[in-house]
């Protein structure tokens, strides 16, 4: 693998704080980005309290816990961004949003830095070729929440080299993650086969199939899933369900993903799910 110590995280948010605390952990120094400092404050709490958790559970020594969370620098100034061998963003599903960080980082890492993208559904290739690197851009998908899912979904985008290919795979395995081999299209493996999933168990709350409950324990109780579609919608975020949905129908052009009118009108509404205390089910603040 290419020689990389110092990684960059671009978004210190539920996924980006995930993504610079494996790291972190691991041994690898981080430059963490975002453009508010309160954004920053609020990643490092989280982190040290992940890893205090990590740490009540036997998954790593008590003191282990200050010098990971003295590997991330944590930083407002995107330049900072310009010692990293290797850089990840974790921003919203927004194409703008995600095109201008790409560039920048473009611009900002060494011409061999690796700039992967954690997109749960945009396309590797259109992203890669807004870049100057289109050979050394690449998916790397991790899961929610980041420091326990073990998979990491890494996408090759058409230009991607198998040099960057190979150093990311084996990156993922050094967090102690399990990366499996995805090729682009639109919403990889996991989110073209669990979106499809949870857009029906929409339907069926809409057209009163059954209620939100019983649809979940239905999968728990019948498919051995850990938690029902809907009760997954709602951790996930709905809003970010609805965007996956329709970046799958735009993407692949099948009607079978249009998003469920009772989900469009719930975003509409500003339930979201555990992150708004409403969504399929009502959540304590």
């Amino acid at each position: 693998m290419a020689e990389i110590e110092t990684v960059g995280v671009v978004g210190a948010g539920t996924m980006g704080s995930g993504i610079a605390h494996v790291f972190a952990r691991s041994g690898f120094r981080v430059l963490l980005h975002d453009v508010e400092q309160r954004f920053l404050d609020r990643a490092l709490e989280h982190i040290r309290t992940n890893l205090g958790r990590e740490a009540a559970k036997g998954k790593l020594q008590e003191a282990e816990i200050e010098p990971a969370l003295a590997r991330i620098y944590a930083t407002t100034d995107r330049a900072a961004l310009a010692g990293a061998e290797f850089a990840v963003e974790a921003v919203p599903e927004r194409l703008e949003l995600k095109a201008e960080i790409l560039r920048a980082l473009d611009e900002l890492l060494p011409v061999d830095a690796i700039l992967a993208t954690n997109t749960s559904s945009m396309s590797i290739t259109r992203l890669a070729a807004l870049t100057e690197r289109p050979t050394r851009v690449i998916g790397m998908h991790f899961f929610n929440p980041v420091p326990v899912m073990a998979l990491v979904e890494v996408v090759r985008g058409l230009q991607t080299s198998d040099s960057t290919y190979a150093t990311v795979y084996e990156l993922a395995t050094l967090l102690g993650k399990t990366p499996v081999k995805v090729n682009d299209a639109a919403g990889f493996v996991s989110n073209r086969v669990l979106m499809p999933l949870i857009n029906e168990a929409a339907f069926a709350v809409m057209e009163g199939v059954a209620e939100p409950e019983a649809i979940d324990q239905v999968f728990k109780l019948g498919m051995a899933h850990p938690m029902g579609p809907l009760t997954l919608a709602d951790f996930i975020g709905l809003d970010v369900c609805l965007d996956i949905l329709r970046m799958l129908q735009e993407g692949i052009g099948d009607p079978k993903y249009r998003p469920c009118p009772l989900l469009v009108r719930m975003v509409d509404a500003g339930w979201l799910g555990r992150k708004s205390g409403r969504g399929f089910f009502r959540y304590e603040s």
